[in-house]
C-alpha cells in the first residue's frame, strides 16, 4: 500500500513536544515506506484560530526539519464540507438539533444523576415539520448530528491491537455548528477522503472519535484508512503537556538552544522498544522506524534528558553540518579544525561564538604562577604550531621549572583562555597562534 499521512494541527496554540510528535511520528513512518507527509491545518474554529499561530507551526516543523509535500487550509474548503453535508442530510444521516448549549447541560446533569451516561436522547428526531418551525420562529438555529449505527465499531489498531467500540455508548457527534461552520471531526473524514489518506497516526486521545469516524467514512462511501493510535507523552509526574501554557513549546527549547535533532532523537522514541540515541539527520532516524515498535504505556517525557541530549548531538556534528550555522553566527572564518577543537565542550550551539574570541579575538589572561609563565614564554617556540606543539612545549617547561600535572597545566591553561576549562590545549593552541601566545604568557590583554 502507498502510504500517505498527514500532520493537522488547530492553529490554536504554539506547538509543543506533545503534539509535535505526532508531526515526527507520521513523517518518519512515511519517509521509512517511501510516502507522503501533508500538513493539513484545521482552522475552522474562527474565534480561535489565529494567523500567527499559523506561521508559528510552519516554522516550528521546518525547524525540526520536517517537510511536506502538500499543504491545506480547511478554511478554503468550506464549500466541500457544505456540499458534503447536504448529501448527508439527504441520506438521513445529518439531523437537525435545536436544544441550546444550557438545554443539553441540564439533558446530562439529569442523566448523571440518574446513573446514566449522559449520551444525547436524541430528542430532535421525535421533532415534526411544525415543531422545527415554532422553533425557528422563536429564534433558534439547529446544531447538526450525524446518526450514528449502534452496532459495534471494531478495527484493527495498528498499535493497539484490536479495537472495538459500541457507538450506543456515545451522543451522535455534532458536525455542524449553529452558526453552519463544520466541526473538526467531520472536516477531517472530508479531507481523509479528498487527499487519499492511507494511515491515520495519532493520540490515544482520539481513540473513542475513531469509531463515529469510521461510521463516516462508510456513509460517505469510502474505505477508512489504517489507523495507530500511540500513547499520550506525560510529564515526569504523570501529567499531560499542555499545548496553550508555552510550557516545552517548540519555540522556547529553540530559545533555550535545545538542538533540533535532540528533540526529534527523544521524542521520536518515546513509548517505543528503541533506545533513544542522539541521530544528527532525520533519514538516520527514518531508518527501521516502525509504528509496531510502540507500546501501550505512557512516554515520560523528562526535559533533562532532552538537554543531555541536545550537548550529545552537538559533540557528535560534523562540521559540514555546522559549518552554515557558524556563518549565521559571524564566524564564516571558522574552519574545520576550530570546529573539531571546541564541539565536545559546547552546551548550546551558540557557545561557538565564546570559543572563537577566546582563539581568535582578545583575552584578559589570568595569572596563576608568574614564574611558571616567565619559563613559559621564553620556551614557546616560534611557529607555526600544530598538534605536537603543545605536548613538546609542556615537557620543556616541565622540565625547566619542576612544575608538574596541575601545577603546570591549570596556569598555562589560564593564561592561554582565561578559563578554567575547555577543549583540549592541543587542538586550541594552534588556533590560538603565536603572537597571541606569547602576549597572553606576559600578561596581557590579546
Amino acid at each position: 500500500m502507498s502510504v500517505a499521512v498527514r500532520f493537522a494541527p488547530s492553529p490554536t496554540g504554539l506547538l509543543h513536544v506533545g503534539n509535535v510528535r505526532a508531526a515526527l511520528v507520521n513523517w518518519l513512518f512515511a519517509r521509512n515506506r517511501a510516502g507522503s507527509f501533508m500538513l493539513r491545518l484545521d482552522d475552522t474554529d474562527r474565534e480561535r484560530s489565529k494567523p500567527e499561530f499559523a506561521a508559528a507551526i510552519e516554522r516550528d516543523l521546518a525547524w525540526l526539519g520536517l517537510t511536506w509535500g502538500r499543504f491545506a487550509r480547511q478554511s478554503d474548503r468550506l464549500s466541500r464540507y457544505a456540499e458534503t453535508a447536504e448529501r448527508l442530510k439527504g441520506d438521513g444521516r445529518l439531523y437537525d438539533c435545536y436544544e441550546t448549549p444550557d438545554e443539553l447541560e441540564r439533558k446530562r446533569a439529569l442523566a448523571r444523576a440518574s446513573h446514566r451516561p449522559p449520551v444525547y436522547d436524541r430528542a430532535a428526531l421525535k421533532l415534526n415539520a411544525d415543531d422545527k418551525r415554532s422553533l425557528v420562529a422563536a429564534g433558534r438555529k439547529p446544531h447538526w448530528r450525524f446518526k450514528l449505527d449502534h452496532a459495534p465499531v471494531v478495527w484493527d489498531d495498528i498499535i493497539r491491537g484490536r479495537v472495538e467500540i459500541d457507538p450506543a455508548s456515545a451522543s451522535d457527534p455534532v458536525l455542524v455548528r449553529e452558526d453552519g461552520t463544520p466541526l473538526y471531526g467531520f472536516c477531517s473524514v472530508v479531507d481523509d477522503i479528498d487527499f487519499s489518506i492511507s494511515h491515520i497516526v495519532r493520540g490515544e486521545d482520539h481513540v473513542t472519535n475513531t469509531a463515529a469516524q469510521i461510521q463516516l467514512f462508510r456513509a460517505l462511501g469510502a474505505a477508512p484508512p489504517a489507523f495507530a493510535h500511540f500513547a499520550l507523552l506525560v510529564n515526569a509526574a504523570g501529567e499531560g503537556l499542555s499545548k496553550r501554557s508555552g510550557s516545552l513549546s517548540l519555540a522556547d527549547l529553540r530559545e533555550q538552544g535545545i538542538e533540533p535533532m535532540a528533540v526529534a532523537s527523544l521524542i521520536a522514541r518515546l513509548g517505543t522498544s528503541d533506545p533513544v540515541e542522539p541521530k544528527q539527520t532525520l533519514d538516520d532516524l527514518a531508518a527501521g522506524y516502525a509504528l509496531e515498535h510502540f507500546g501501550r504505556g505512557a512516554a515520560h517525557f523528562d526535559p533533562a534528558e532532552l538537554v543531555q541530549l541536545s550537548r550529545r548531538v552537538l559533540h557528535g556534528m560534523s562540521y559540514a553540518t555546522a559549518k552554515p550555522r557558524l556563518a549565521a553566527l559571524g564566524l564564516g572564518a571558522a574552519g574545520e579544525d576550530f570546529w573539531l577543537a571546541v564541539r565536545g565542550n559546547l552546551d548550546r550551539f551558540e557557545d561557538a561564538r565564546d570559543w572563537w574570541q577566546v582563539v581568535a579575538g582578545t583575552v584578559a589572561p589570568v595569572c596563576e604562577d608568574a614564574e611558571l609563565l616567565g619559563v613559559a614564554g621564553e620556551l614557546l617556540p616560534g611557529g607555526p604550531f600544530d598538534g605536537a606543539t603543545w605536548g613538546a612545549w609542556t615537557k620543556a617547561v616541565s622540565q625547566k621549572s619542576g612544575r608538574k600535572g596541575r601545577a603546570l597545566f591549570h596556569p598555562l591553561r589560564l593564561a592561554l583562555t582565561g578559563r578554567e576549562r575547555g577543549p583540549e590545549m592541543l587542538n586550541l593552541l594552534p588556533l590560538i597562534g603565536p603572537e597571541r601566545a606569547r602576549a597572553r604568557l606576559r600578561g596581557e590583554t590579546a
